[in-house]
């Protein structure tokens, strides 16, 4: 089951299941607040995106699968793994952590909150544009107006709850730690938003195989060839 980010749908996974799927099922669904799926509450909590992937996964009739989550979707499968870990065999984190916010961040996401009320538009714009590199902007131009396309369809009311739902996520580190299946983090070592030295600290402190790419946070777009085979090899 693959997951999507703050911002993004399902939609964003579209060139990987041509692939993936001739071998196995694959399943993609908007999350809370997101794509096709309305708002619940004021807050998405990473466990309102979770207990609605496993409604999902009720209604298909699958007991357990495989997750890899981008970003918020990572948080979305920590939270999955506290509260339903006979469902999990194997993660996959890309461009994700287990672990909570620091402060500084928390109250960036405060800040978030307020500024996306002001002006979403530009906040979308600007938010997808800060997520990789100067270059890779101009490289992945025709990617990155679709994403931001996409983005923009959100409700003002949905960005706000995920990024609340993001800001009170509680730490995860010592139950990823704990997770006996295969775990995976997919880094990209240039990534703006996330700590790369703390990230590769805290995978090898929670014994996850570390997946290194070159670029930034939008690993599904900057190096889509390098995570297909990771998906297809490995996920």
């Amino acid at each position: 089951m693959l997951l999507h980010g703050f911002l993004e749908s399902k939609e964003i996974w579209r060139d990987y299941l041509e692939l993936l799927s001739k071998e196995r099922q694959v399943i993609t669904i908007d999350l809370l607040g997101h794509g096709e799926t309305g708002n619940i509450a004021p807050i998405h909590s990473m466990e309102d995106m979770a207990d609605s992937v496993i409604e999902v996964l009720n209604y298909l009739e699958i007991e357990k699968a495989n997750f890899a989550g981008h970003s918020m979707g990572g948080y979305v499968i920590m939270a999955l793994l506290k509260k339903y870990p006979e469902k999990i065999p194997k993660i996959s984190l890309i461009n994700s952590t287990p672990a909570e916010d620091t402060p500084e961040k928390k109250e960036n996401r405060e800040r978030v909150a307020g500024l996306v009320s002001k002006n979403k538009s530009a906040f979308v714009s600007m938010a997808i544009s800060n997520l990789l590199t100067s270059e890779n902007n101009k490289k992945f131009k025709s990617e990155i107006e679709i994403l931001k396309n996409e983005a923009q369809k959100m409700s003002l009311e949905g960005i706000i709850a995920a990024t609340l739902g993001m800001k009170n996520r509680m730490d995860s580190t010592e139950i990823f730690k704990e997770f006996k299946g295969e775990k995976f983090i997919v880094v990209g070592m240039q990534d703006p938003v996330l700590d790369v030295a703390d990230t590769l600290q805290i995978a090898k402190k929670t014994n996850a195989e570390i997946i290194e790419f070159p670029d930034g946070h939008l690993s599904f777009i900057e190096n889509r060839d390098q995570l297909m085979h990771f998906l297809k090899s490995k996920a």
